[in-house]
């Protein structure tokens, strides 16, 4: 290939090696969250996890086949995408901040600028074929391409699952799904059994938010229409849900009963345990991975390995407009008092 030959093919391959990489980005970050946050969800739900990385692989072909058309749809992609996220960002925040606008820009950007690579050259290749160009008679060089762009994300997903799918099937589950008392270090509470007061899913298939349950008692009785009412830890503790829970723990009474609450961050840390093991971790007060002895994992007695939620909320409010909550592996993160994801959920404790 002579000098400018290679200036000529340079936009191509660019576009190439661009599209090949942020599909095997995608990948992986579908395939980990899978494992991570997928995992426990009824199939076919965790498939929706590789979605982006399909779309991206199907871009990605199409372009590396067709670079005018490939080349236009990442362009009106990227511009389509950028607008799709405006709009959930204000719908999520009620405003659309100077920092919200720049935050997808460098990713718009590199669609755009993909997608502009791609019909240069596929202008580049009608001209070389109306000079007689013709591709390789070798099957593998005249497919390098494709061979990468498909090669490389299914190598990703085979070394991440080979990497994570032997400990999620030795997750520890003895089976207990009723009250549960765990005694560590600093700690010694009964945790809610299966029912109201342990991720009560709702209609629309996710749980609480922080601000429904801490409301849970302000008429009328419920959880419903109160994830965007302001509420504070003290009303975690008089009109929350875990307020009116039974004392066996399986019913919600019409009156505030005050024997269970919602545990609070520093008794989730210390509570997290591994092969029915006390992880020994404890909490620094800050947001991050806990300082654990063992790595805790998303096992019994504290969590269900085979239920969706792999963050409990917390009762502490990290700010007035954010909760804490905590992960299966000990990391103490912080969010809208308002969200409710289906893979948040929560467990009332008392004490025994």
């Amino acid at each position: 290939m002579t000098n400018s030959s290679f200036k000529r093919r340079l936009p191509g391959l660019l576009a190439a090696a661009l599209v090949i990489l942020t599909t095997s980005l995608w990948t992986f970050w579908g395939i980990a969250e899978l494992y991570y946050e997928g995992w426990g969800l009824p199939f076919p739900q965790p498939l929706a996890y590789l979605v982006p990385a399909a779309v991206c692989l199907t871009f990605s072909l199409l372009a590396l086949r067709w670079p005018r058309l490939g080349g236009w749809i990442l362009v009106l992609g990227g511009t389509a995408f950028t607008l799709w996220w405006w709009g959930m960002a204000f719908r999520r925040f009620g405003a659309l901040t100077l920092s919200g606008v720049l935050s997808m820009i460098p990713l718009s950007a590199l669609l755009v600028l993909t997608g502009v690579l791609f019909l240069l050259e596929g202008r580049d290749r009608r001209r070389r074929q109306e000079a007689g160009w013709r591709p390789s008679p070798v099957w593998g060089r005249r497919n390098l391409a494709f061979l990468l762009a498909t090669g490389i994300p299914l190598t990703i997903v085979l070394l991440v699952s080979a990497a994570q799918l032997p400990a999620l099937l030795r997750r520890y589950d003895d089976g207990g799904r009723g009250a549960r008392r765990i005694a560590a270090p600093g700690v010694d509470l009964v945790w809610a059994p299966a029912g109201p007061g342990w991720n009560w899913r709702q209609e629309w298939g996710g749980y609480p938010s922080w601000n429904a349950l801490a409301l849970y008692g302000q008429p009328p009785l419920g959880l419903d229409d109160k994830s965007r009412l302001p509420a504070r830890p003290s009303d975690m503790q008089t009109t929350g849900l875990c307020a009116y829970l039974t004392a066996d723990g399986l019913a919600l009474a019409e009156t505030p009963q005050f024997i269970w609450r919602m545990p609070t961050v520093d008794e989730l840390v210390r509570s997290l345990t591994r092969r029915g093991q006390n992880a020994g971790c404890v909490w620094d007060g800050g947001l991050g991975r806990a300082d654990c002895a063992l790595t805790p994992d998303k096992e019994t007695p504290l969590w269900d390995p085979t239920a969706p939620p792999i963050y409990y909320w917390a009762a502490d409010e990290f700010n007035e407009a954010e909760a804490y909550y905590v992960n299966y592996q000990g990391v103490v993160s912080a969010q809208p008092k308002t969200f409710g994801n289906p893979r948040h959920g929560y467990r009332c404790v008392r004490e025994p």
